[in-house]
């Protein structure tokens, strides 16, 4: 039997790629103000999509921050629940540019993938639910259940002012769950649901060890070298194994228990395929071993270390200042503000005699999330992937962070199930960010068959005492 909503997503594949194209053209980075101009003409392009398509009040809201754009359908009725489903507009700078084997901003299909900034990260995902959604009601006239878009403009740069969003347009943006266009599957290979994600925060810090430049003949040998420290202290982070060397750093946090390492052990999975997937030599963990240290322990990692002159030639100077990022990735039972604080104690412990650190850029950060095993959103999810592949999802965690989640949680008491078409592979945050084409099929298959295991589930399925 076939479905008219689907049947009209798939006759209209080519009109979507085309509306993707003109979305990622929009250089919507969050994160550099020179990008501003980007960010204004993606806003102006989803409020236009989205009263097509048939929403009402599409609009901007913001709290300080980027802008966001939210739209709703509440036409389900009283005792339908209202799903706030999110997405965000903003990309990762785009840099380096030069490793890009066509342009970042413009849509390129090779060997069955989509290239541009963005495409995966998170407009092809979010773009497959709100065409879905726009299908329904193009075809039926409603949606089985309430639904409120959420569009973010600050994901990429820590959701920064989300929390104040959700607390200032509490009324607007009220609803019983969140179901997230955002967030990546694991594999294109195996249907998974994601049920959990590691937490985040981070800071920058700077050690400077002279008053200024200097001339590295005149000085060499007698002032001490700003890099030379930052290389010493970075490498007290971590032991020769590589593990958090970091005094007070896993306070709280809870273990893999033996039943966890079990059920990592029975999923299926080639370390070694994937070691040589990222060009690293092998690590020989076993399948457990590498799940657990990929979702279930915090990392630390330097994401960025520079100072003196990094131009093209030479100059020949010892570099008063050096600079580096760090970010956290955080599990159960960790507090982003006693994670960060242990750090920074250590890098005050440690700091090279004769440099003088600053820690500045500090990240409030979020904590890890778990979704309860009994969510109805969730269920009805693994339903729909289960009906559109033919084998019984499996649940995995995430070791990456979707601030929505623990942000959702603690301001409007709701939880989040992803539903993304992303994939893991896909090369988001680095130059050739691609997007497979079969997610789009994929993708509108899953999203209608979604929409028809919600079919009929009342508000009650949501409350804490069902």
């Amino acid at each position: 039997m076939t479905d008219a909503v689907l049947e009209k997503l798939r006759a209209e594949r080519a009109q979507f790629i085309a509306r993707l194209a003109e979305l990622v053209a929009c250089p919507s980075v969050s994160t550099d103000p020179a990008y501003a101009d980007g960010m204004a003409a993606a806003r102006r392009w989803l409020i236009t999509r989205l009263t097509a398509l048939g929403f009402q009040d599409a609009q901007e809201i913001a709290a300080g921050g980027h802008p966001a754009v939210t739209a709703r359908w509440h036409g389900a009725g009283p005792d339908a629940p209202v799903l706030l489903v999110y997405g965000h507009y903003d990309v990762q700078p785009p840099d380096p540019v030069d490793d890009w084997a066509s342009p970042p901003f413009q849509l390129t299909a090779r060997d069955g993938r989509l290239y541009a900034r963005g495409v995966s990260d998170d407009k092809g995902p979010f773009l497959l639910a709100v065409e879905t959604l726009g299908a329904f009601l193009a075809v039926e006239g409603r949606l089985p259940v309430n639904v409120t878009l959420l569009l973010e403009g600050e994901e990429e740069c820590g959701s920064a002012t989300l929390g104040a969003l959700l607390t200032q347009y509490r009324d607007l943006l009220a609803a019983d769950a969140v179901l997230s266009a955002d967030g990546a599957r694991w594999r294109a290979d195996l249907p998974t649901m994601t049920v959990g994600t590691r937490g985040n925060t981070g800071m920058e810090i700077t050690l400077r060890s002279t008053a200024k430049d200097l001339h590295s003949g005149r000085y060499g040998g007698v002032a001490p070298n700003a890099l030379h420290a930052m290389a010493r202290l970075i490498a007290t982070l971590h032991d020769q194994d590589g593990n958090v060397a970091v005094e007070n750093f896993w306070a709280g946090a809870t273990a893999a228990s033996p039943e966890q390492r079990a059920e990592l052990a029975r999923i299926p999975f080639d370390v070694a395929a994937h070691d040589a997937s990222i060009g690293i030599a092998p690590s020989n963990h076993t399948t457990a071993d590498f799940l657990e240290r990929l979702w279930l322990r915090p990392t630390l990692d330097v994401n960025g270390m520079w100072g003196g002159y990094t131009g093209a030639g030479g100059k020949t100077v010892i570099p008063a200042l050096a600079h580096a990022k760090l970010s956290m990735r955080l599990v159960p039972g960790q507090d982003p503000a006693l994670a960060r604080e242990a750090v920074a104690q250590h890098l005050r412990t440690h700091c090279p005699k004769g440099a003088e650190l600053s820690i500045t850029n500090t990240r409030d950060g979020t904590y890890a999330y778990s979704l309860p095993a009994s969510h109805p959103l969730l269920q009805a999810a693994e339903a729909a992937l289960e009906r559109t592949t033919s084998q019984k999802p499996l649940r995995v965690r995430m070791g990456a962070t979707l601030p929505l989640a623990d942000i959702a949680r603690n301001i409007a008491g709701i939880d989040t199930v992803m539903f993304s078409f992303a994939t893991a592979d896909e090369d988001f945050h680095a130059p050739n960010e691609n997007w497979r084409e079969s997610s789009i099929a994929e993708g509108f298959a899953a999203w209608v068959a979604l929409m028809r295991e919600l079919n009929g589930v009342t508000r009650d399925a949501f409350s804490p005492a069902s």
